[in-house]
């Protein structure tokens, strides 16, 4: 509890935030010959200097004029009072614990303590400067909305709300972290979410309230199912139309406070395959390229390993033409197949992960340049064939093409073992290895879904918007349209 002596309290906070140099008490006195005493308490780096300037305007009025006792005042006269001096009412709050006093201050607001009082008051202040609205930084928008959430979590609720005014579109609040005090939100579509996930999702976050989340990323390890699968359970995404096409196909959303990314879950395996848009464009076109999505998939999981398996167990499958030109191409290098193939994509992960870890002017052209470098270096040194370099380009090229950067990681992560079962069990191995993976995947589920939903089980109704995309008059019955189609019905 509060005390009524105001230097108790101004000992407590000093004690509570020693060393905290950028921390500010003003005392000051006020009423009848200055007879009561009161601090304000803030951060400096925390509260704007404009904001600061009308309350000290406001105390100093308040300090000049005989507002009565410090017994007599309550905490709502003193507020209706610097609303009268210019100092909005909506942001104050009347505290009656030392923690909501710690909180608030840590909060970025100013709080006056009261000699006499048990109670105090807080001010919310404009808070320090954000990043403002911008285009979308992991997802370029071709056609579309070019505007991305930032990292203040009311905004991106804000713009959210603005895209889905419904009053079925709610959010809840909870904090996390003992030491950061995290603000997290997560959101849903009552009447399109189902109740059974939704209830499952907040059983697995109810003991998140301890664990320090600096990201939303960190809460990945408490929604998703399996903790070893090398499959993204969760989508992330910084764009509002993109979140709200989730809400509409019955998903959650998750935001948390400094941090400009949205989490969506369940997350299942087509859905990673899907651009929003995929909705922008003509059926057709969107078809295609949903086709050459799934290709590239392939392409980017499978090639290397085909590749090891043909050259070195299954010859007699390559046309003797083709067989030839690729005989030739080695002819001098001194690595089998395999180890070829483990070298090239070895620099390759490495040029990506320059790319990526160099700042943006430069990453593009150490990788461009170092690719063009390395290939034909190796192709020189005889330590790579040109069929290789092919092979490897186009498999980084194909990862590439997937629009979730979740999923091109697993593509990664399972292009190894594969090429391992190549080189020693050929064509079997990889048969092999894709049964396992296909038993892993229909054995998988996301927040209690099935992850290969649709297909697994099979629902032909939804077959319309995965591999293809028929026109949208014939998408009413899909979920994201479902109350598009009743009231169309009811008409």
């Amino acid at each position: 509890m509060i005390s009524k002596c105001l230097a108790e309290n101004v000992q407590q906070i000093k004690i509570t935030f020693s060393d905290c140099t950028d921390l500010t008490l003003i005392p000051w006195s006020y009423g009848p010959e200055l007879a009561h005493g009161a601090c304000s308490v803030y951060f400096e780096t925390l509260v704007p200097h404009d904001h600061l300037n009308y309350m000290k305007s406001a105390m100093q009025d308040l300090v000049t004029h005989e507002v009565g006792t410090a017994e007599s005042v309550t905490p709502e006269e003193v507020i209706r009072y610097f609303g009268k001096h210019g100092v909005t009412a909506y942001s104050a709050k009347v505290l009656n614990t030392v923690d909501q006093i710690y909180d608030q201050i840590l909060s970025g607001a100013l709080v006056i303590l009261f000699d006499h009082w048990e109670q105090a008051i807080s001010y919310a202040t404009n808070g320090l400067p954000y990043r403002q609205i911008s285009e979308p930084i992991t997802e370029p928008v071709v056609q579309g909305p070019h505007n991305s959430t930032i990292e203040e979590l009311n905004i991106n609720i804000g713009l959210i709300r603005g895209l889905l005014k419904s009053p079925k579109l709610k959010f809840e609040y909870f904090t996390a972290g003992e030491v950061s005090q995290r603000q997290i939100a997560y959101g849903y579509l009552d009447g399109a979410v189902n109740p059974e996930s939704l209830s499952e999702f907040k059983r697995r976050i109810a003991d998140i309230d301890t664990e320090e989340i600096l990201e939303t990323s960190y809460l990945e390890e408490w929604i998703r199912d399996s903790a070893y699968s090398p499959f993204p359970q969760v989508r992330y995404t910084e764009r509002p139309d993109t979140a709200v096409a989730a809400l509409l196909d019955g998903k959650i959303i998750v935001m948390v406070n400094g941090t400009p990314t949205i989490l969506i879950c369940p997350g299942l395996f087509f859905e990673f395959l899907v651009s929003s848009e995929d909705y922008y464009q003509q059926t057709a076109f969107t078809s295609l390229i949903r086709i050459l999505r799934f290709a590239a998939f392939v392409i980017a999981l499978l090639l290397p390993s085909l590749y090891i398996a043909l050259s070195t167990f299954h010859s007699e499958m390559i046309p003797t033409v083709l067989l030839l030109a690729i005989l030739d191409t080695r002819e001098g290098i001194p690595f089998p197949a395999f180890v070829e193939a483990l070298i090239m994509e070895i620099f390759f992960e490495f040029l990506r992960e320059a790319g990526i870890r160099l700042p943006r002017p430069v990453g593009s052209a150490v990788s461009i340049v170092g690719a063009l470098v390395i290939g034909q270096a190796a192709i020189q040194a005889k330590i790579a064939s040109p069929v290789m370099v092919i092979v490897v380009a186009l498999t980084g090229i194909a990862s590439f093409v997937l629009p979730q950067y979740s999923m091109a990681i697993t593509i990664r992560i399972l292009r190894f073992p594969l090429m391992i079962l190549a080189s020693t069990l050929g064509g079997l191995g990889i048969m092999f290895g894709l049964l396992m993976t296909l038993l892993h995947l229909v054995c998988l589920r996301s927040l209690g879904q099935p992850y290969l939903a649709t297909l697994a089980p099979l629902n032909i109704t939804q077959l319309r918007d995965v591999f293809i995309v028929v026109p949208r008059q014939m998408l009413l019955h899909h979920p994201r349209n479902r109350h598009l189609h009743k009231r169309r019905g009811a008409k």
